[in-house]
């Protein structure tokens, strides 16, 4: 699909596992013969198409961090579902995007980088969304993960998928769950994208190989008289003054250390020990059925269920960073699990593959701790108003 704005800027939309985008966006290059090709990437996800070993050299505390485990299994799982869906097609998903900039620099053309980081973008995301949302969208993505099962990729809409990326795809599953966000980040990146092609297009003819389901609204913002924005307000995490989820995290030890006095006060050592018990095996067993989930080592299952009720208390740590810790020394990724995180295409690859195994222990292990809490406290009160 190409969209010629002005005699400055052509528009290429593809469908990102398409032979046909690949020939397309050759053709397009050649006829042209533009001054820039745009692409719809970012440095990050430039690197990650292009040097195929940087995972190597990514640092562990990286991947014990549970927002960036949550990260790292989202982009994973969803550029497995379109890596499955290019081999039905004959070809790699972004080869399309591969083609642009070989094209480039065959011509000796310039390349620019014109999306958003995907970090921010997905960053903007989590700090709009409520708390539920959170949460829901934490659960959501889990079942996703677990439930991942080959067969039920037949039942997606194929078209669909393939006019989009990681970060739409993504993108419009939060429309589902967390619709405070979803729309206002797609305009957001269209605007973004559109912006910078229009910067770039001062410098000469332009050719923008972007994704077929951002055609119009890059367009829409390309015809505007007057393209009012602020790349820097875009590229910018707001941090949260108040968040209710740190409070949270602070309040919990307060309420659970006055619960256990009162406990104490009022019904004696033995109750005050039924209730240390409860906490233990609620939040501890919860966490270490998470880690077996991920099929963690028996020693990350015990560590989870012993670190959990510990975490929980503290603020500054979490049981999926025990956990993962020790799954790490276990059972250390070797290089060829770094390579292969870009061949993952099935369920099975996901618990055989030891990075992937990692982030879901730290990632589950934290899950399973943060539904212990929950249960265990409303547990411990009502222990205060029984005889």
């Amino acid at each position: 699909m190409q969209v010629k704005i002005n005699d400055n800027i052509i528009l290429v939309g593809t469908a990102h596992i398409s032979k046909d985008s690949v020939k397309e966006v050759k053709e397009v290059i050649e006829k042209y013969k533009p001054d820039i090709v745009a692409v719809e990437l970012c440095k990050r996800r430039y690197e990650a198409i292009t040097k195929k070993d940087k995972w190597e050299n990514t640092p562990i505390t990286s991947l014990l961090k549970s927002n960036n485990a949550y990260l790292m299994l989202a982009q994973t799982f969803l550029s497995s579902i379109q890596r499955r869906l290019g081999k039905e097609y004959g070809v790699e998903p972004g080869s399309e995007m591969i083609a642009a900039m070989n094209e480039a620099k065959r011509h000796d053309i310039e390349v620019a980088l014109v999306d958003r980081d995907i970090s921010v973008t997905l960053k903007r995301a989590w700090k709009k969304m409520g708390v539920r949302e959170k949460f829901r969208l934490t659960w959501e993505f889990m079942k996703a993960i677990l439930g991942y099962d080959e067969e039920e990729l037949e039942d997606l809409d194929l078209k669909e998928l393939m006019d989009q990326d990681v970060i739409s795809a993504m993108l419009e599953e939060f429309g589902n769950i967390a619709p405070s966000v979803a729309t206002v980040l797609i305009h957001e990146r269209d605007e973004y994208i559109a912006k910078k092609i229009l910067s770039e297009s001062e410098k000469g003819k332009i050719v923008a190989v972007v994704g077929a389901g951002h055609i119009n609204g890059i367009k829409n913002n390309l015809e505007k008289k007057k393209l009012d924005v602020d790349l820097n307000e875009l590229e910018y995490v707001p941090k949260k003054r108040f968040s209710i989820l740190k409070t949270v995290g602070y309040v919990i030890p307060v309420v659970f250390v006055a619960l256990i006095v009162y406990l104490f006060l009022t019904g004696g050592v033995g109750k005050a020990a039924d209730a240390l018990i409860m906490w233990f095996l609620i939040n501890g067993g919860l966490s270490a059925l998470g880690t077996a989930i991920a099929r963690g080592h028996p020693f990350s299952i015990a560590t989870a269920f012993v670190a959990a009720p510990l975490t929980s208390l503290n603020p500054a740590i979490a049981a999926g960073w025990v956990a993962g810790y020790v799954e790490f020394k276990l059972r250390k990724p070797v290089v060829k699990d770094f390579q292969n995180l870009s061949k993952v295409d099935s369920f099975k690859d996901f618990f055989n593959n030891r990075v992937i195994r990692l982030l879901m222990v730290v990632a589950l292990a934290n899950l399973g701790s943060m539904i212990g809490t929950f249960i265990a406290l409303p547990y411990i009160l009502s222990l205060g108003f029984t005889g």
